[in-house]
């Protein structure tokens, strides 16, 4: 559902229009090696026919918001994982999406440069009403960002509500494994680490 709409039912011509109002920020960035930040975040305006000056100007409100406004003569390739996915997120919100759709952004990150990005996910939700739909394996990052959560197996929802009901009382079959699993790698991390008996 999209602004009331369901999209599975659309016609090519509406699910055009529709895709265009969702943003996405890939796993691996997807960033053109060879055009600079700028000319990556410029890109989805261009292909849209927007005018030099207004794409002048998003781009660098988008690099702003990101943090990477002292980069956008950079190369893909001169940045750090965070960065490109900073450039990605920008890239994502050129055409003012109503969704933000989150494909394991964080799953090739280190644990800090993680953290920042989920930082910068909340901030934006904040600051542009924008809903994000994050898509993770990680529970830590559900608990760090997310307000409500759907539980999916084999392409099925099985369980959905607040996160916190997720973590200390899950109901469905998925779920419940998910948090033995999670739980028995927490105590085997914490004996390790000399925490434990």
């Amino acid at each position: 559902m999209i602004e009331g709409q369901s999209i599975t039912g659309m016609d090519k011509k509406h699910l055009r229009q529709a895709r265009r109002k969702i943003g996405m920020i890939f796993q691996q960035f997807n960033l053109f090696d060879a055009k600079t930040v700028f000319e990556n975040v410029a890109f989805p305006l261009e292909v849209a026919g927007h005018s030099r000056e207004f794409i002048n100007s998003k781009v660098k409100q988008l690099l702003e918001l990101v943090g990477l406004a002292d980069k956008e003569q950079a190369y893909p390739l001169q940045l750090s994982g965070g960065q490109k996915q900073r450039v990605g997120i920008a890239r994502a919100l050129s055409n003012e999406p109503n969704v933000l759709l989150s494909d394991e952004a964080t799953s090739a990150l280190d644990p800090q440069t993680t953290l920042s990005i989920l930082e910068l996910l909340k901030d934006i939700n904040k600051k542009l009403g924008l809903t994000i739909v994050l898509i993770t394996h990680e529970l830590d990052v559900l608990k760090h960002i997310c307000n409500n959560m759907a539980v999916l197996e084999q392409g099925e929802i099985v369980e959905t509500g607040p996160v916190d009901k997720f973590f200390l009382n899950p109901e469905s079959d998925t779920a419940k494994r998910f948090i033995t699993i999670l739980q028995g790698f927490q105590a085997k991390r914490i004996y390790r680490e000399g925490e434990g008996i």
